[in-house]
């Protein structure tokens, strides 16, 4: 499975500018022969836009997420919409279930092939260093995995990458891939590069770090997506500017390291 990080350009409170700057992105990333595309977290509303949560919320199964299933179905290529702020209210009108009845949630939304839903991931490590996310956002509960073209795959966001037992958890549960949509700021450039490839060295397992590019007033993020190989080895990566990181994902390639090197089976 061939799969395309998209670094994306996002501007702060500029929902409308954002989307179409992703399915844009999701597009060309298709053209080039993608097999999955994935966004970066809060990609349309901007992460340290605190104040536009509330305006740009909305149900999973509304009409902006749509337009990223309709994408993923015209393309024939796999979208991971990751992630976007939640309207929990909204969601279960529409007979989602939710963690909670009310409030809002840094959702992720996983579309195949088809445009059809496949795998939500409420992210359930809020951060609330420098950030209002604690204050605003309900965490999720769960972390699904999912098969996806022969893969399968599990998403985390950002802040996850510092709890190591949810990545556990998911190698547990059968987990090859894990995408991880963020928005990783200056200046702790090292602890995402670090995190990113400790989480692929654990599991065994390919992780796929995406992170946004761009400044919100006193605060910017890194950039510096990277892939990783369940070795741990740089699969592509990108700088902080905008920028696309491909690589194939072989689920035979993890296979193969876990069998190779017994790590995972020698926990006590």
């Amino acid at each position: 499975m061939r799969v395309a990080g998209v670094q994306l350009a996002v501007e702060g409170g500029a929902v409308a500018a954002n989307v179409e700057r992703a399915l844009d992105r999701v597009r060309e990333a298709a053209a080039d022969g993608a097999d999955l595309v994935v966004l970066p977290e809060l990609f349309d509303v901007g992460y340290f836009a605190f104040d536009a949560y509330g305006r740009a919320a909305e149900s999973l199964a509304g009409e902006r997420l749509g337009r990223f299933a309709a994408a993923a179905d015209e393309h024939d290529v796999a979208v991971l919409a990751g992630t976007v702020v939640e309207d929990l209210s909204a969601s279960a009108a529409d007979g989602l279930d939710t963690p909670a009845d009310a409030g809002l949630a840094n959702a992720a939304v996983l579309f195949d092939a088809d445009g059809e839903r496949r795998l939500v991931y409420r992210k359930r490590h809020l951060f609330g260093y420098g950030s209002e996310e604690t204050e605003r956002m309900v965490p999720g509960e769960r972390t699904p995995v999912v098969d996806l073209a022969g893969v399968t795959v599990g998403v985390t966001t950002c802040y996850d990458l510092r709890f190591p037992e949810q990545f556990r958890a998911m190698a547990d549960a059968g987990v090859e891939c894990v995408l991880v949509p963020s928005a990783w700021p200056y200046p702790r450039v090292e602890h995402w590069r670090t995190l990113g490839r400790a989480r692929a060295i654990e599991n065994l397992a390919y992780v796929v770090a995406v992170n946004g590019s761009g400044r919100f007033g006193d605060d910017a993020l890194c950039g510096r997506s990277a892939t990783y190989d369940p070795w741990g080895t740089t699969l592509a990566s990108v700088g902080d500017e905008p920028g696309v990181v491909t690589a194939t994902v072989d689920p035979e390639r993890v296979a193969a390291v876990r069998e190779q090197f017994p790590a995972l089976r020698d926990r006590r």
